[in-house]
């Protein structure tokens, strides 16, 4: 059970418990969201390897990474199921993430895809400013999202997906005079995914996706613009390499930016903020920082991981998780393993400890459980390369 003051409501609207920040002389300047848990990685295989996912080997949890990738998968219908307790190091034990998707191709070089994010916060005991206890509420959060992907070439795939995202945070709660509502949104993604693999599975694989791409989030009846959703450019890479006729291993990196503006303290900076409308965020989210250039930079988030595979049964995977000092400053190590068996996978993945009292990364110990199901007779001819 948590406390939580009506002042601290817009602290829950962007879940900031995520960050972990040191003192410092310098201003910490986060690039805050709504609904930031569709930035949350949401599968286990991608957990285990430092957050990355965008050009990974399609499997049944490509839509939430890169939905261009499917055409390229070796099965031709996949299915999978996710799980993540979240923040558990926080003591809080009713926080869950569960995420679902699945794709299937209806030709050699098209697909389409669907899935859910499911986010629950646990119960929220509500007070007033004196600390009186009012009425206690379980914020929820979800986002259903369907695509198209298509296979331009042998090399070259394209897709598009639509999301409606739900966030009901304090619904029926008042604050400053201002009556909370559940807020909805409307988003799409845009992606693309170039397959280098030979047929043996040699070579390289890339991806570039714009993410969240979509409408603000109202909270409120208030006339102030609402809410910036998570929009994101993601690009990322792997090499894919043989070890032996029962060995591969890849490794990569993917590189993030929020497509959203950067704060500023001032009273007109902020109004400024609020009023600006979604398209021009996304271009000048790329020059805004207060601090310059090289506050920009620091705002590029970094994952990068590594798989190995053994027999195409086994994988061991590790990653790291890179953020800049005053951007929120979680850096984390993390790793994971995974098992296929007939037509089932398994996969587990585990975030390494961090820090120490109050500087412990709240994410510390943070476990996803996933399965995926391959729901194809046999496997299917992929475009070019192979899949997994």
């Amino acid at each position: 059970m948590r406390k939580i003051s009506f002042v601290l409501i817009g602290g829950l609207m962007i879940q900031s418990a995520l960050l972990f920040a040191q003192n410092t002389t310098r201003r910490i300047n986060v690039v805050t969201t709504a609904v930031p848990m569709l930035r949350i990685s949401p599968d286990a295989r991608s957990g285990g390897m430092g957050d990355m996912g965008i050009a990974t080997t399609p499997d049944a949890n490509a839509s939430f990474w890169n939905a261009a990738k499917i055409p390229f998968s070796s099965t031709k219908s996949a299915f999978g199921i996710n799980y993540t307790p979240w923040l558990r190091a926080l003591g809080l034990n009713d926080v869950y993430i569960v995420t679902a998707a699945g794709n299937y191709k209806f030709a050699d070089n098209q697909a389409i895809s669907a899935s859910l994010r499911y986010f629950n916060l646990g119960t929220i005991q509500f007070t007033d400013f004196a600390g009186n206890e009012l009425n206690q509420f379980r914020p929820r959060e979800w986002a259903l999202d369907a695509g198209y992907s298509r296979a331009l070439s042998q090399k070259l795939g394209v897709g598009i997906s639509l999301r409606y995202i739900f966030s009901n945070l304090a619904s029926g709660n008042n604050a400053a005079g201002a009556q909370y509502k559940p807020g909805t949104a409307v988003s799409g993604d845009i992606s693309m995914y170039y397959n280098g693999l030979s047929p043996e599975g040699r070579g390289i694989t890339a991806g570039l996706v714009m993410s969240n791409l979509g409408s603000k989030i109202n909270y409120t009846n208030a006339a102030d613009g609402g809410d910036f959703i998570p929009a994101n450019l993601g690009i990322g890479a792997l090499y894919h390499s043989i070890l032996d006729e029962t060995s591969k291993i890849s490794f990569g990196l993917d590189v993030n930016k929020l497509m959203v503006p950067t704060p500023d303290t001032t009273a007109q900076s902020l109004a400024d903020y609020r009023r600006k409308s979604v398209v021009s965020s996304w271009f000048s989210s790329f020059g805004d920082a207060p601090g310059g250039f090289g506050e920009e930079l620091e705002e590029f988030q970094i994952s990068a991981g590594a798989e190995y595979a053994y027999d195409g049964m086994f994988f061991v995977r590790a990653g790291y998780f890179h953020e800049g000092r005053y951007k929120g400053n979680r850096r984390f190590f993390s790793a994971g393993v995974g098992i296929n068996y007939n037509k089932l996978g398994f996969n587990f993945s585990y975030l390494i400890p961090s820090g120490q009292g109050i500087n412990q990364n709240p994410l510390s110990n943070t476990t996803r459980f996933g399965i995926i199901f391959d729901l194809s007779n046999s496997r299917e001819t992929v475009p070019s390369g192979s899949s997994n």
